[in-house]
């Protein structure tokens, strides 16, 4: 779900909350040693969000905060901040080249650059998130 995030929508809030959870309190954050990613630069995008990028000249650049089903990836367009909202179960993490990482979410793709050891420890640490909150298996019941 890509939602433009500018505005103080409760409506838009609580469906947010309903898909990727509540933010983690403060205790939880310090327990997963931060939530949030440092700016990650954006090397390919799916048409929606390419057709939001190309409206300023800036450097297309995004952020990713963990949530506890699911995580938002933050990014900025003609003073607008749009949001791409990604529950665990649809969310799609490769690594294709050795310093990029696409994210996927149904007919959403991002393609971010990850040239820093601590991006690739946040994405390793979405990957934990994620598997974390998955259901059971049938072998597991």
């Amino acid at each position: 779900m890509l939602v433009n995030l500018s505005y103080n929508n409760p409506k838009l809030k609580q469906q947010i909350n309903q898909e990727v959870g509540a933010p983690f309190n403060l205790r939880e954050r310090w327990r997963l040693g931060g939530i949030g990613s440092q700016k990650l630069t954006i090397s390919f995008s799916s048409i929606e969000i390419h057709n939001l990028l190309v409206l300023d000249h800036d450097t297309n650049s995004c952020s990713i905060e963990i949530r506890p089903n699911g995580i938002i990836v933050r990014f900025r367009s003609l003073l607008e901040t749009y949001g791409l909202i990604i529950p665990y179960y649809k969310l799609n993490i490769y690594k294709g080249k050795a310093e990029e990482y696409s994210i996927y979410r149904d007919n959403y793709c991002m393609k971010v650059i990850a040239n820093k050891r601590s991006i690739h420890a946040f994405f390793k640490k979405i990957t934990a998130q994620k598997l974390n909150n998955m259901p059971p298996s049938v072998d597991e019941l």
